[in-house]
């Protein structure tokens, strides 16, 4: 228009100085270096600039890319960008809608349009710089917010958009407090995620919870900003269950429900290979009182003296039964299973592995699984009103934890039946997180524990307890708001750890006032705390396996976004 009318740029100028100046001010905020307000992009997160201008999402170390992702489970890969048009849904780009690599993700991420649904990350209008990113329904693109039974809450909040702070509750029953999402959280059933791993510390839901713990205010900050990234999915186990191959190649086998999984099992002939694919539903949100839970008979698929099993759960399945090993049954792989509440109180573990007449269970790999129950106190029920989640006893031997998210239970794992359980146990437990529990992370008597990598966050009776003569390697993990966190207690003998590498370092960090939450008290007669925060005795032997122990901090950052189930088994990838 300036040059139609004949005017020079240069007059407009000197009589609009102020204008000039406005110009070079933006201009400088804009193309310079990025400001707050700007795509200045939180890594693994997801950056808007009032909304989401022409490069729509853009995440440094996003999800990577892996290769078997369960039921429609693709992994958006890292620093993905998409322009334009509405997302993918069920995994199909839309015309327009992907560019730079975006992949959708089991029910698609809009970027710079319309938000699809299924599950996905909010992308666009929130800038998650400390992890903080909604899942768990269809959120905002651009700055307004939609449903989607997600809550993004202590977070970074979005900069020139309206921001999903306290949000919107609904189907999916998802909730995100500090950066992280715990799975299972709030009620309104399962809510599937197509196996979509997050960027950026948020995590794909797996299931809902009943009467458990309240929104997560802590823990946490998610990837953004840190050394954590996610990895390619395991295809066998790191640690004492090295050797474990489970149903192998075998055709998965769909079963809908426990009885269904049980006849598959009973109707196998126990050698030749196994897979079971569990399909089945549960709406948590029907346990209106978890008390009446232990009231109820036990519900358990039994595998005894079988071998060479695999049971992997589809992603946005969820079980209400447990899952007994048996005997001699050996070879048994459990993956992506969302197991909660079951019913049973002291009769029914969540998983258990058991030593009979008949032999010992060996080669045992529980893996990507989320489980948990309540902390309520239940009149009538003891200590069990609800049992173990993972329980090894009588023998089973040469077994790996690994990425399960166990949360709001009582007692999470118990190695050793009894003081009497004198048998000689091989355990490894890595990169699992464990959340709002009461004790046994585990318990261990006798035998050999090496605790790997893992993350305790608000332990409430106490975290790792060797007793007994048991030895454990406790090395790289991340302890915050933890009672006791290594102890040896109520038994007739102590055990002994070998303190390496863990956040806690010196006695300072455990005593009075310390950074991280960590506190103690006397047990009983005969305890032993590791208030001086050092080793006790030198772990004894050989573990017989390699590894890396990842570094402390990016377990911190990073585990929560691939524990638990309807993660697309994908794994902790440290920088």
């Amino acid at each position: 228009m300036m040059r139609n009318s004949g005017v020079p740029v240069s007059r407009i100028f000197k009589a609009f100085p102020c204008l000039c100046c406005l110009l070079l001010c933006h201009c400088s905020s804009e193309s310079g270096s990025p400001s707050k307000a700007d795509a200045s992009a939180a890594t693994g997160g997801a950056a808007g600039s009032s909304a989401l201008g022409t490069g729509g999402v853009k995440g440094s170390g996003g999800l990577a890319g892996t290769g078997d992702l369960g039921t429609g489970g693709l992994v958006a890969a890292g620093g993905s960008t998409a322009t334009g048009g509405a997302g993918a849904v069920g995994g199909t780009p839309s015309s327009g809608s992907t560019a730079g690599g975006l992949t959708a993700t089991g029910g698609g991420i809009s970027g710079g349009g319309a938000m699809s649904n299924g599950g996905t990350q909010a992308n666009g209008g929130t800038q998650a710089t400390g992890g903080s990113q909604a899942t768990g329904g269809s959120t905002s693109i651009g700055g307004t917010t939609v449903t989607g039974g997600s809550q993004a809450t202590g977070g970074t909040q979005t900069t020139g958009g309206n921001t999903n702070v306290g949000g919107t509750t609904g189907s999916g029953g998802t909730r995100i407090t500090g950066g992280n999402t715990p799975n299972g959280s709030a009620a309104g059933g399962t809510n599937t995620t197509g196996g979509t791993a997050a960027a950026g510390g948020s995590t794909a839901t797996a299931g809902t919870q009943a009467g458990g713990a309240a929104a997560r205010s802590g823990g946490a900050s998610g990837a953004a900003g840190s050394s954590a990234g996610v990895g390619v999915p395991e295809t066998s186990p790191l640690g004492y269950g090295k050797a474990t191959t489970g149903g192998g190649s075998a055709t998965a086998v769909a079963v809908g429900d426990m009885a269904a999984m049980q006849a598959a099992i009973d109707g196998y002939s126990g050698t030749g290979g196994l897979v079971l694919k569990y399909t089945g539903k549960f709406n948590f949100s029907s346990i209106t009182d978890p008390c009446v839970q232990h009231t109820l008979p036990a519900q358990t698929v039994e595998i005894k003296k079988k071998s060479n099993i695999s049971i992997i759960g589809a992603d946005g399945s969820a079980a209400n039964f447990g899952i007994h090993i048996a005997a001699s049954s050996s070879n048994i792989i459990i993956r992506n299973m969302t197991i909660g509440l079951t019913p049973g109180g002291g009769d029914s573990d969540m998983i258990s592995l058991e030593g009979m007449s008949g032999g010992i269970p060996t080669n045992i790999w529980i893996d990507h699984n989320e489980l948990f129950s309540s902390m309520a106190d239940c009149a009538g029920a003891g200590d069990t009103s609800f049992d173990g989640m993972i329980d090894i006893k009588k023998g089973a031997d040469n077994v790996t934890i690994s990425y399960n998210y166990m949360h709001d239970h009582h007692k999470v794992s118990l190695n050793g039946y009894s003081d009497d359980d004198t048998a000689v146990r091989h355990v490894t437990f890595h990169h699992n997180l464990f959340e709002n529990v009461g004790s046994r992370t585990p318990l261990q008597r006798n035998g050999y524990s090496h605790v790997l990598n893992n993350y305790l966050y608000q332990v409430t009776v106490s975290g790792i307890n060797v007793r007994m003569g048991g030895y454990s390697l406790v090395e790289a993990n991340y302890f915050e708001t933890v009672l006791n966190p290594v102890t040896a207690r109520d038994s007739s003998a102590i055990g002994y750890w070998d303190l390496r590498n863990n956040n806690l370092a010196t006695k300072a960090d455990v005593a009075a006032g310390n950074a991280f939450g960590i506190t103690w008290d006397a047990g009983s007669t005969g305890t032993v705390n590791a208030t001086d925060w050092t080793t006790t005795a030198a772990f004894p032997e050989g573990l017989g396996y390699s590894y890396t122990a990842d570094p402390f901090q990016c377990v911190h950052d990073g585990l929560r976004a691939v524990a638990g189930a309807g993660k697309g088994l994908a794994t902790l990838k440290c920088k």
